[in-house]
């Protein structure tokens, strides 16, 4: 019952454009029109197959049709009406109305059912419940019956379907004969022991049942048990007889249900004159046609349904088959093919884009039915897609999606064909439109009517059709007889009798008896959708292109930079991208008319160093697409030779890297600004001149260049060091004092100076420490090996306290008193404010008066205050800072300091404060919250202030607890009268993976989460040296939460994104669009995968309630396609058990998912021959390496032959954030992949097998012994169908 149980997506899914570069700006894509059967099909909503295939039959029944349509506003009502008291409208059979003359007369490929259902009084989750055909028509009648009380239509139902039979039982004795009889609306027949429906019929209406032996009958007139004979009659014919085969049965001796799947055939036509009563009449008033047959694929816990039609009315457009409708020219070329098919080697089967391209292209009409490309698949291969392909590259309508580049929509989207072979217009079958204009045969004058192939004979009479939901195709009278045995086979039989003719004027009239309303509504719906797929078509097929002129640029630091600050770097065009790039080239021409010369187009890519040039396109006659050009590109329009007459390097190896230049600074005057002892830029790339310490200037390089080259060019001599900001350890381990101010920088050993800036894994940020062998004489640098050490001035090791007797309420300033208090890193702070409430000789206070220190903002703004129980480093308190001493009591370790206000958001310093357990319920905060200001009632929540300081967002779980709800010291909570809102919305966990680099978010976290020091930030980031490492590539870093939001299912992925950033902890955070952060999903605190496309919905992506989520800032805009799978790589360090540190790469497996493929991807991101590495997937559960081989040994027991591994499926299942090691052959011998943190891992789990062993021992000894028990199958409840009907009585 459910479609994608058993079938592939609908083709509506598959859009003809690439999956990346094309970005949908005209809204929703409208529905497409009717395919070449010119029929309209009917969504399924989940689970509604059955319904549609019950509804298309009584849409092709023209009887029911037509009495439906006969029912008037009058009788009915009108739709509009129906909220209004009092009035009676008939919804049921007005919405039926409006369904099926939009199914007659919309042009739209499948229409929807929801305002029916909806009708029906049935829920969101009704839609996807299973159900049994042959019970949803007994009820839909009864439903209509009810619903038509008191109208002219009130009896049709029985008028067209009403039939009676007699059961008769005969003493044998007397002859007495005793009657009863029963009506029917449909016929239920047996299938289990039967091969026909004529043997059910004459086991049914012809056999008699004896009463004999222990078996006897009472005759009412004999008074007695005697001998009787049971038998049964049709006594009334209704003019449509409905069959329900009885295809499901009950095994008692397994007690479970079954589906008979046996041989069970049934007549097109049939004549029931020896199943009744009166057997006088003629022939004809007993003969039936079978015009529908609905179909049950699956078992008897589910399935899919649809129905084969005859179509009476020939509204259709029926087509023979493909097969069968070629002319002979054609023919012989398909012959042709098949014997260039002998004579090639074998398909490469287990590539689906081989298979599908080596399909189309020997189709002599160089294109295939879309709704026919999956049987042509099994035919090819012997297995459908679902079994073959789905697994690793999903539906069938997704992977043409993502292979747009060489699959293309033809014939109004009804046919696929390829973009490298287009069909002709000879050759292509003709869509409907063409059909009906161009059918004038043609003229001996006409030149290609010579070789134009003749049109196939269309066969006269109704046709058959497969109403599949959304998908129509035509069908033969033959295939039915297909659907007579099998797990895909007839479940319900409609007949009809031969005496009903159609008048000549209902044909090829789907307007037929419609009323004129229903007509003008379907009018419009048609002129509404055509300009919204006009709208849709102009809107979707342009791209917007930056353009960069080479006047506007300079070479400068190995990338292009723009010569004027001032002016915009990009010209913006909007272009068609189904013209050429020769078109292309016209049009800039046209915009620079000043233009000289030869003009180049290259493709570009902004950095932050500067604009970075890769290919040029050379073809003028290929489009667009083809020629990688995709929106929001950027072409660099030049000479092709050289810029401002220096040489530009292109390509991926010259990649610019943007470092930061340290060099140290000594200076006369401390500034009093300074932050650890060093200087920081001031966000422009200069610098101040201060007292001693260190200046930083951003310069950019080109990847490809020497760290040597690196150092000639900023113009130092050969003897100066260089070294990389040291990342081994924790904060302060490389030789800092107590206090915390130093940093460890490692040196590079001669040999770096060779290599380059991609080959030393140098990313935009890296800091570079530029050092001159006298530097060492001073005390702020000192070398330990290759570590060198910069440590601040030794007099930071103080804290200053201030005194506020009010708490900053507005005290003067000869009140407040400084001193200053020696301090180190471990000093408890209990031991600072006891020295600081001596030395400001406050013992003379009140007895019994209370004590805290606060820190304060940059705002002058009192922070909560610091538990006393942690050290100054552990309470996230850094030396050389001022703490104010306030009246108050400081909290616990285990205890949380909150602001609260009743009603609305507090002025500042107008909030109340209070002191609770973080374990405590949102329920016992707000009881001591209401408490504290003297309210009671029932009637509040709390809620959170938002990144704007206003209420914000209801805590919705009442007995959660502070803790888990991830309430931070000092947050602010609004007691807000009345009850929670309802639940409608997702909550979802955001999480922050914290960069060591990235100081925008470092600083952020510092300033919302006081609860952690710097140190314990850097500490739980781990060892991190790429650009975003993953969670789940073994790193000790772990996520931060940021927050909460609540956001509906139906929001777009961007809609995410742009909530996640009002978070208050991020609200310092810079991302200039969304596509600059990355969004990951959690589970068991390892991130699982990207969540990709910025515009589908969350209910799309699968989220859920109480997903917890993980968002990383990025240096560079980031869309990932559904079959690119972002990898960490590591190359290993030769000869020993370590890895250089890790870097991102995107590996797009759409195409190609083979060993082979990410190799050669790996090769070129190193510079490397593919065959000189070897790769390994890291397992961090089983901390082991698994190696993958460029090929399988597997052998397939049906082809015999080597089956190509996907990287994809098993064993790999390689998957966002999976880490691979590299090992380079040339100059590294060690093939072993495992490190000493591996080894370590490993020992620890055999040591908790041993241990989990030797506990299960001793439970063993002690019990009866294992019970073997598995888990059972658990299926979806059965729900009982009904239909909601009003009272018109």
């Amino acid at each position: 019952m459910f479609g994608n149980l058993f079938e592939q997506d609908e083709e509506e899914d598959f859009v003809s454009t690439p999956s990346r570069g094309r970005v949908i700006k005209g809204g929703d894509e409208p529905p497409p029109p009717r395919g070449r059967s010119n029929l309209c099909g009917i969504k399924n909503q989940g689970g509604t197959c059955y319904l549609n295939s019950l509804l298309q039959t009584l849409l092709f029944t023209p009887e029911f049709r037509e009495e439906l349509f006969s029912l008037g506003s009058e009788e009915l009502g009108c739709l509009e009406d129906k909220e209004k008291p009092g009035a009676k409208v008939r919804v049921i059979p007005l919405e039926l109305q409006r369904l099926f003359a939009s199914l007659l007369l919309v042009d739209q490929q499948s229409a929807s059912t929801a305002n029916l259902t909806d009708s029906f009084g049935w829920n969101s989750s009704e839609g996807t419940n299973q159900h049994d055909v042959q019970e949803l028509n007994r009820i839909l009648f009864s439903a209509l019956e009810h619903s038509l009380v008191d109208t002219t239509g009130s009896t049709f139902i029985q008028r067209l379907y009403h039939g009676t039979i007699v059961n008769s039982i005969v003493c044998k004795e007397c002859g007495n004969v005793s009657q009863r009889q029963e009506d029917f609306l449909d016929l239920t027949v047996c299938v289990c022991g039967m091969s026909s429906l004529e043997d059910a019929l004459w086991s049914m209406f012809v056999e008699e049942e004896l009463f004999e032996g222990n078996n006897l009958y009472r005759c009412a007139q004999c008074d007695r048990l005697v001998t009787a004979a049971k038998s049964a009659k049709l006594r009334k014919l209704p003019p449509f007889m409905t069959m329900s085969l009885l295809r499901f049965s009950f095994d008692f001796a397994k007690c479970e249900r079954y589906k008979e799947t046996g041989r069970y055939s049934f007549p097109f036509s049939i004549n029931l004159q020896p199943f009744c009563e009166q057997i006088d009449g003629e022939d004809s008033d007993y003969s039936y046609e079978l015009f529908s047959v609905i179909i049950h694929k699956g078992g008897c816990y589910g399935g899919h349904y649809h129905v084969y039609i005859r179509d009476i009315d020939q509204l259709g457009q029926w087509e023979p088959p493909e097969e069968e409708c070629k002319p002979k020219t054609q023919k012989k070329v398909k012959e042709e093919v098949v014997k260039k098919e002998v004579s090639e080697p074998n398909l490469q089967e287990d590539d689906p884009l081989s298979v599908l391209t080596a399909i189309i292209a020997q189709e002599p009409s160089k294109s295939v039915l879309l709704d026919q490309l999956g049987q042509k698949l099994m035919d090819k291969i012997g297995s459908s897609w679902s079994k073959k392909f789905r697994k690793h590259y999903g539906p069938i309508g997704k992977f043409l999606q993502s292979h747009s580049d060489v699959f293309m929509l033809v014939s109004n989207g009804t046919r696929v064909a390829l973009k490298a072979n287009p069909p002709s217009p000879v050759t292509e079958a003709p869509g409907p439109a063409e059909q009906t204009t161009n059918s004038d045969p043609p003229t001996p004058s006409d030149p290609g009517a010579a070789e134009q192939p003749p049109e196939p004979e269309k066969e006269q009479g109704s046709h058959w059709f497969d109403l599949n939901d959304s998908t129509v195709t035509s069908i033969r009278e033959s295939d039915i007889e297909k659907q007579f045995q099998g797990k895909e086979s007839a479940y319900m039989l409609f007949y009809r009798k031969t005496q009903l003719h159609r008048p000549s004027e209902a044909l090829n009239n789907p307007q037929y008896k419609v009323p004129l309303h229903l007509i003008q509504m379907a009018q419009e719906e048609n002129i509404k959708l055509q300009q919204m797929r006009e709208k849709f078509e102009a809107t979707n097929n342009t791209v917007e292109l930056h353009l960069h002129l080479a006047p506007n640029y300079r070479l400068e630091n190995g990338a292009l930079q723009p010569i004027s600050k001032e002016q915009n770097e990009s010209t913006p065009l909007s272009f068609d991208c189904r013209k050429t790039v020769g078109e292309l080239r016209l049009a800039i021409y046209q915009m620079q008319e000043l233009w000289e010369g030869d003009m180049a187009l290259t493709v570009a890519k902004s950095f932050p160093a500067g604009l970075h040039l890769y290919n040029t396109v050379t073809d003028d006659s290929a489009s667009l697409y083809s020629a990688g050009i995709h929106t929001n590109s950027d072409l660099f329009v030049w000479n092709g030779r050289e810029v401002c007459g220096v040489t530009v390097p292109s390509g991926a190896e010259w990649e610019p890297v943007l470092l930061t230049v340290v060099r140290p600074l000594f200076g006369e005057d401390e500034d009093p600004e300074v932050k650890d002892g060093v200087e920081c830029e001031d966000g422009r790339g200069g610098f101040e001149n201060g007292g001693q310490g260190l200046k930083r200037e951003a310069r950019g390089f080109a990847g490809a260049v020497t760290l040597g080259e690196v150092r000639d060019a900023l113009g130092e001599p050969k003897e100066s060091l260089l070294c990389q900001e040291h990342k081994g350890g924790k904060r302060g381990e490389a030789g800092a004092g107590e206090g915390g101010g130093a940093s460890g920088w490692k040196l590079f050993p001669p040999d770096d100076m060779h290599r380059t800036l991609r080959q030393l894994s140098l990313k935009d940020g890296d800091a570079l420490l530029v050092l001159e062998p006298q530097s060492f004489d001073s005390s702020m640098f000192t070398l330990n090996g290759d570590i060198v050490t910069v440590t601040t001035p030794s007099d930071c090791r103080w804290l200053q306290v201030e005194f506020q007797p009010h708490g900053g309420g507005g005290g003067g300033d000869g009140e407040r008193r400084k001193i200053k208090v020696p301090a180190t890193g471990n000093m408890l702070l209990c031991e600072v404010k006891q020295r600081a409430i001596e030395e400001l000789q406050l013992q003379e206070q009140p007895p019994g008066a209370q004590y805290c220190l606060r820190q304060v903002d940059c705002s002058g703004k009192l922070l909560p205050p610091v538990c006393e129980e942690l050290s100054v480093r552990d309470a996230g308190v850094r030396l050389m800072t001022t703490l104010t001493l306030c009246p108050g009591n400081a909290p616990k370790a285990s205890q949380l300091f909150l602001h609260f206000s009743v009603g609305t958001a507090p002025s500042a310093g107008m909030e109340m404060d209070i002191i609770v357990e973080n374990t405590c319920s949102v329920k016992e905060c707000l009881k001591a919250m209401l408490d504290a200001v003297g309210l009671d009632g029932t009637c509040w929540h709390l809620r959170r202030l938002d990144w704007c300081e206003e209420v914000g967002e209801p805590l919705m779980d009442e007995d959660a607890s502070l803790s888990e709800l991830k309430i931070n010291n000092g947050e602010t909570l609004i007691v807000t009268e009345g009850q929670l809102p309802p639940k409608g919305f997702l909550k979802l966990s955001v999480w922050l993976y914290l960069d060591p680099r990235s100081s925008s978010m470092e600083a952020c976290f510092n300033h919302t989460d006081n609860g952690h020091t710097e140190e314990h930030m850097q500490e739980a980031a781990g060892e991190t040296h790429s650009q975003s490492p993953p969670l789940c590539a073994g790193n000790a870093a772990e996520p931060r939460s940021v927050g909460q939001v609540e956001i509906s299912d139906e929001a777009t992925l961007e809609d995410l994104k742009t909530q996640v950033l009002t978070l208050p902890a991020l609200q310092d955070v810079c991302v200039p669009t969304t596509a600059f952060m990355r969004v990951w999903q959690l589970e068991g605190r390892r991130l699982t995968r990207i969540l990709r496309g910025q515009q589908l919905t969350l209910r799309k992506l699968k989220l859920t309630s109480g997903t917890n989520l993980c968002v990383q800032q990025l240096l560079n805009e980031e869309d990932l396609g559904p079959k690119e799978v972002l990898l960490n790589v590591k190359m290993g360090v030769p000869g020993e058990k370590c890895y250089y540190p890790p870097e991102e790469l995107v590996w797009d497996a759409s195409r190609d998912s083979s060993p082979r493929s990410l190799r050669t991807c790996v090769a070129a991101m190193y510079g490397l021959s593919p065959d000189s590495i070897l790769l390994a997937k890291h397992q961090p559960d089983k901390h082991t390496w698994e190696e993958i081989s460029n090929w399988s040994q597997q052998v397939s027991k049906k082809k015999k032959k080597k089956k190509t591994e996907s990287l994809l499926g098993a064993p790999f299942h390689l998957k966002d954030g999976d880490t691979i090691g590299i090992k380079n052959l040339l100059i590294d011998n060690n093939r072993d992949f495992v490190t000493l943190e591996d080894e370590q891992g490993q020992q620890r789990l055999r040591e908790q097998a041993e241990q989990r062993r030797k506990g299960g021992q001793a439970a063993d000894s002690g019990g009866a012994g294992p019970q073997k028990t598995g888990p059972t199958k658990s299926r979806k409840p059965e729900v009982a169908l009904s239909i909601n009907v009003g009272v018109f009585r």
